[in-house]
């Protein structure tokens, strides 16, 4: 599976998912900051596995490998 998150994607995705780990960390978000995990791995990886399931790629266009 090839990366399928485009750079804004990418950095959204860090963004929120370190606040919610942080917010989980220090206490006002409670267990739910454990979700911010998801979208902090796909962020750093690139790879969205939800992604094709519904046809999307930020990426953009895969690189030709002729």
């Amino acid at each position: 599976m090839g990366r399928n998150v485009g750079s804004l994607d990418r950095t959204l995705r860090i963004g929120v998912g370190t606040a919610m780990v942080l917010m989980w960390i220090f206490g006002p978000l409670g267990w739910w900051g454990l979700i911010g995990f998801l979208p902090l791995v796909t962020g750093i990886t690139g790879v969205c596995p939800i992604y094709p399931l519904i046809g999307v790629n930020t990426a953009g266009a895969a690189p030709d490998r002729s």
